[in-house]
């Protein structure tokens, strides 16, 4: 097994850049963090890593990425989330940066879940581990 490497890339930010790119979350805050203003209302994508694995032989970092999916109304906040799911699926076998993505497999989501935090929210969380390369 081979020693994993001191810093996994910023699979967040990577996220983050292929969901920007897509026509179809046009008009939707894309981030890792909500903005200043936020209420839960919306149209937005909060990106975050929430674990994952090294994979030593095959260099690979294998992370669980969340979306915490926001709208004006649960159905606008399903349609984000169903259209950020497919960006992401859609990255198989393509070169994020340096990193070749192997697998894209949805682990959960879309799941409806009340947010305690923005009273007014509208939120489904989906959570998709990826599979890259490092070296």
């Amino acid at each position: 097994m081979t020693t994993p490497p001191s810093a996994f890339p910023d699979v967040e930010k990577l996220v983050v850049d292929v969901l920007k790119a897509d026509p179809a979350l046009a008009g939707a805050v894309i981030a890792v963090q909500a903005p200043a203003g936020f209420d839960g209302t919306q149209n937005a994508v909060l990106v975050n890593r929430r674990g994952g694995a090294w994979i030593g032989d095959l260099h690979v970092d294998m992370p669980l990425i969340e979306f915490e999916v926001y709208g004006p109304t649960k159905n606008a906040a399903h349609v984000l989330a169903n259209g950020a799911r497919r960006a992401l699926l859609a990255t198989l076998g393509k070169q994020l940066g340096a990193h070749t993505v192997h697998d894209v497999e949805e682990q959960d989501g879309p799941r409806w879940l009340p947010d305690y935090l923005y009273r007014g929210a509208n939120r489904y969380l989906c959570v998709l581990r990826l599979s890259l390369t490092v070296f």
